[in-house]
């Protein structure tokens, strides 16, 4: 069988609809597994938990137990809130033994590359000069998925958490077959994974699993039965605790199963904004929320809605209102317990922050963190409504595809990356710290489409995956539902831009079908570049409008949506 053409858009997707519940998420056997649990009795949150885990197995590049995990949602009852499960850095982490810790293993690898032991001198590394690594040791801060799903059942599902991992425990021991996009995916595997039982753990005579291809992965199947009959308790104070504790200080890290125990997953309440009658909901700090939600308001502030969808006019405001955002994010945007930030979010930072935008790109905003390393991270968002009224955005990553390259011992846990986004530069907001949480990109989010109509329900729960592209695409995919009025899966299969680290608008090349968009993006200044979809995002969403059920799914992954 030839390998699928991932860039090719040829078929049609239609809005799913569902009386009962509907799932949507980036790989179908984990929206079966979500659609199961409501059909058995369960709701909205205990269906999040079953997809969110069978992901870590059926789309194990972008998710699992070594990862962290955030939800936003509107209850039954009326109440809307969130989740936030993300561990900080180790306590031992401070930024004098971070910054010498990674010189010293920069060191050793240049010397290890250049094979001149005689010139040590010369390979050495200043710690004053480290930055933060993209892999490795240092980059694992502790983990939040396993506490994460075990207090959005306690506190809002039905079902015990042991009984909503039975799907991802059978797809992890019995087998299943990979998909396209998480077999693409699955490639880097190859290449991150250095160590034996890492290598064994994900990989097969070697090699990343082909499309189609049976596949089990036992480790993992194990660690999510322990978890099944101990709770999750046996991850952060039992011998998975012990095994990711090991594995980090062999690798030259300073992660303790003291640091594990002392997790605790938080609710709180989410920020938000109104959008042209709609009111968008967002993750707080150290989640980038209010970078989403500072651009709709400039969008709104500058008016971008109100040109046309296929005019280049609607694409210039909107990604100048992002441009904008992201600065002020980047820049401010970290752990709110070590830093304060300006209103970020509010109408009236727009619109002082609106007076930037005018009809020519402007080339003096730039991001505001230098290798953040964060700009193309995978991560997987699921998105499901129930019956009685509940709507859940639950996204679950471990930063960057299989993050760390630290797998911990024979779990099959592979551990994520997350602090590759903290600062070695101590006059940095988003500096390292001991305990501090990372600047983070995942945000799911929640809007209330009718929120100056009391008399009408219309939730929707709602994300878009993938680094700096996720609130640059909570802007568009709510554009284009509230401002030009799409149908839900049509607001996903638009293609999309983004504004990217180095300054210039990427676009996907099916925007330009008549030849003259991207050239008249280039005359008021952009630096415009194609590429591939991959780039563009993972976007679900799922709708709740007087009771009629919707969603949709991404066209750029596996996934579908599913209802019944």
């Amino acid at each position: 069988m030839s390998e699928p053409d991932l860039d090719r858009f040829t078929s049609r997707r239609s809005t799913v609809y569902g009386a009962e519940g509907v799932v949507a998420t980036s790989q179908p056997l984990a929206s079966q597994a979500g659609i199961s649990v409501l059909q058995d009795g369960g709701n909205a949150f205990d269906a999040a938990v079953a997809t969110a885990a069978a992901l870590n197995v059926v789309e194990p590049t972008s998710t699992g137990l070594g990862g962290d995990v955030f939800a936003l949602y509107k209850t039954a009852d009326g109440d809307v809130g969130a989740m936030r499960s993300c561990g900080g850095a180790p306590a031992d982490a401070t930024l004098e033994n971070v910054r010498e810790a990674v010189a010293e293993q920069s060191s050793a690898a240049n010397q290890t590359q250049s094979g001149d032991v005689a010139d040590e001198s010369d390979e050495e590394i200043d710690p004053e000069e480290a930055e933060m690594p993209q892999t490795g040791a240092q980059a694992v801060t502790v983990p939040g998925t396993a506490r994460g799903w075990e207090l959005t059942a306690e506190e809002f599902g039905r079902k015990e958490l042991g009984e909503l991992l039975q799907p991802a425990i059978r797809y992890a021991t019995e087998g299943y077959p990979v998909s396209e996009v998480v077999s693409a995916q699955w490639q880097h595997a190859e290449e991150l994974f250095t160590d034996d039982h890492a290598r064994d753990a994900f990989l097969f005579d070697g090699e990343a699993p082909s499309t189609g291809q049976e596949v089990t992965l036992p480790k993992l199947g194990a660690s999510l039965e322990t978890i099944a009959e101990e709770g999750a308790d046996a991850f952060y104070e039992g011998e998975i605790a012990e095994k990711i504790a090991n594995e980090v200080q062999s690798k030259g890290g300073f992660m303790t199963t003291e640091d594990l125990a002392d997790f605790e997953p938080e609710l709180l309440d989410p920020v938000s904004t109104t959008y042209n009658g709609a009111e968008i909901y967002e993750l707080p700090p150290n989640n980038q929320g209010l970078i989403a939600l500072e651009a709709l308001n400039v969008a709104e502030e500058i008016g971008a809605g109100e040109y046309d969808l296929d005019s280049p006019e609607r694409v210039h405001y909107f990604a100048e209102a992002m441009k904008v955002a992201f600065a002020d994010g980047h820049h401010y945007i970290t752990d709110p317990e070590y830093e304060d930030h300006p209103p970020l979010g509010s109408k009236e930072w727009a619109r002082k922050r609106a007076e930037l935008i005018g009809e020519e790109a402007n080339h003096d905003v730039s991001f505001g963190v230098e290798g953040s390393n964060a700009e193309d991270a995978d991560t997987v968002l699921l998105c499901v409504a129930d019956g009685e009224g509940n709507v859940v955005s639950f996204i679950n990553s471990r930063f960057a595809g299989f993050g760390s390259g630290l797998v911990a011992g024979d779990t099959g846990i592979a551990l994520q990356n997350r602090g590759a986004s903290f600062s070695l530069d101590e006059d940095h907001p988003n500096r390292i710290e001991p305990g501090k949480r990372p600047f983070h990109t995942l945000v799911p989010a929640i809007a209330d489409f009718a929120a100056d109509d009391p008399e009408t329900e219309d939730w929707a729960a709602f994300g878009v995956m993938g680094g700096f592209m996720q609130p640059q695409g909570h802007l568009q995919v709510i554009a284009n539902i509230v401002d030009y009025d799409l149908p839900l899966q049509a607001a996903l299969d638009l293609p999309r831009w983004r504004y990217r680290e180095d300054g210039s608008l990427a676009v996907e090349e099916r925007m330009d079908a008549d030849d003259e968009l991207l050239t008249k993006l280039t005359r008021k200044g952009h630096e415009v570049q194609v590429l591939y979809p991959g780039l563009f995002g993972g976007a679900q969403i799922v709708r709740n409008e007087d009771g009629t059920l919707s969603g949709a799914t991404e066209p750029r992954k596996d996934g579908n949506a599913q209802g019944y």
